[in-house]
């Protein structure tokens, strides 16, 4: 049998890495399992009859419940979430905040997906003046979001932001509201909505997990061949050195 001797360095770069390799597989893996439950509970509930706002409150997990809600738009107070896509098109979503009249309550409602080709000129949207009776879903996006602030508190409106936060727009505003994004159906008041349920599918980690795996099998397939290569090839060069031992 072959001797087996890869040498220090080849060895320090393995055990630095191949564990790295295999826990990233396997949180990929994990988050695969994330979102097919996060599609479960959303396709479940969404077959539930709309709560009202004022229950949103008494939800331990809240996420994908439809809502009914009645009440007025905040025109002054607009949010636009940047850096959306829809079929190639660059543009942002519009959200406002919304006070159902029936809970006094303070909701934060993404209305939808609106086309913003020149940077140069505001996005144009529409506030309805008048109450409007509405359906909605609950988004409680997964993970942690990174969150930044382009727009100075205080700043001119409507503020351009790359991630929601509506406990911090609260806040900023003085106001008591519900802590996650309302998702509008389609109504008087929506525009484009085709959000997907979640932005990455388990089918995308899956195919992640298998690339991590991948480059940990070959990692560990180079350190076999070039370990016992690494043996071969001293043997032939010291031979070259040993002319005696061939005679």
């Amino acid at each position: 049998m072959r001797p087996f001797r890869p040498g220090w360095v080849p060895t320090l770069v393995v055990l630095a890495l191949l564990p790295g390799l295999i826990a990233l597989g396997c949180w990929q893996l994990g988050r695969a399992d994330e979102k097919r439950a996060l599609m479960d509970t959303y396709t479940e509930r969404q077959l539930e009859a709309p709560v009202a706002a004022a229950q949103l409150g008494q939800l331990p997990d809240p996420a994908f419940y439809p809502v009914h809600l009645y009440g007025r738009f905040d025109a002054e107070h607009s949010l636009l979430l940047d850096n959306q896509m829809r079929d190639g098109k660059a543009g942002v979503e519009l959200l406002q905040p919304f006070h159902d009249q029936a809970s006094g309550q303070w909701l934060l409602v993404n209305r939808g997906w609106l086309p913003w080709p020149d940077r140069r000129i505001p996005v144009r949207f529409d506030t309805p003046a008048r109450p409007l009776a509405l359906d909605a879903t609950v988004y409680v996006a997964p993970g942690k979001t990174f969150q930044l602030h382009p727009d100075p508190e205080g700043g001119q409106w409507p503020h351009l932001l790359t991630a929601i936060d509506p406990a911090g727009l609260w806040l900023q505003l003085g106001r008591e509201g519900f802590a996650f994004e309302l998702r509008l159906q389609a109504g008087p008041a929506s525009y484009r909505l085709d959000w997907p349920v979640v932005a990455i599918g388990p089918e995308k980690h899956l195919g992640y997990a298998t690339q991590w795996f991948a480059l940990a099998t070959t990692l560990v397939l180079l350190y076999l061949y070039f370990g016992w290569h690494r043996h071969n090839k001293e043997n032939r060069h010291g031979r070259r050195h040993h002319p005696a031992e061939r005679a």
